[in-house]
């Protein structure tokens, strides 16, 4: 889904308008960290993916086909920047959701609060122990809240096995928390 106005800033950035191409960076910078932490699982390599991200894109506008969706085009070259450094690293970082796993506001009870910390502490843990496939699809659908399109460009995946990883993804979430 695009943003209002945001055809007309790509279009604007297509044609080489700096100031258009730096809105859709401000728009996007969060999202884009957020993405390549989920998949790099370390901050300082996120940075750097989603700053290459951006560089890459920007080079690459000329291939943008125009009247598609930005965000998920955007998305797949972060993430894919993302699993390079994460294959170059060549180890696993223990801390992957925790970016966006916000912990609730308390509601004043501190036994509820307690509680949720700890089942919210409990989920982490079990997707932590998932297969990279599995905790990447669903760190885009569930903590990153992205469509299956945008899962499915982010991934580099077709529609269809995003629906089926996050299906099996889910089932071995629930083995996981027994």
């Amino acid at each position: 889904m695009q943003r209002p106005g945001e055809e007309m800033l790509v279009e604007r950035a297509c044609r080489g308008d700096p100031a258009a191409f730096e809105e859709l960076v401000l728009t996007y910078q969060s999202l884009a960290f957020r993405t390549a932490f989920m998949i790099a699982g370390d901050a300082a390599d996120a940075e750097e993916a989603a700053q290459d991200g951006f560089v890459k894109a920007h080079r690459a506008l000329r291939r943008f086909r125009r009247g598609e969706p930005f965000r998920p085009w955007l998305l797949a070259i972060v993430a894919n920047e993302a699993r390079n450094r994460r294959r170059a690293r060549g180890r696993r970082a223990a801390l992957i959701l925790r970016a966006a796993a916000e912990p609730a506001a308390p509601d004043g009870d501190p036994e509820e609060a307690a509680l949720a910390t700890e089942r919210r502490q409990r989920l982490l843990a079990a997707v932590e122990r998932l297969r990279d496939d599995d905790r990447d699809v669903l760190a885009c659908r569930y903590f990153l809240e992205l469509s299956e399109e945008e899962t499915a460009a982010a991934l580099g995946i077709a529609r269809g096995t995003v629906k089926s990883r996050t299906h099996r993804a889910l089932s071995r979430l629930q083995g996981e928390l027994g």
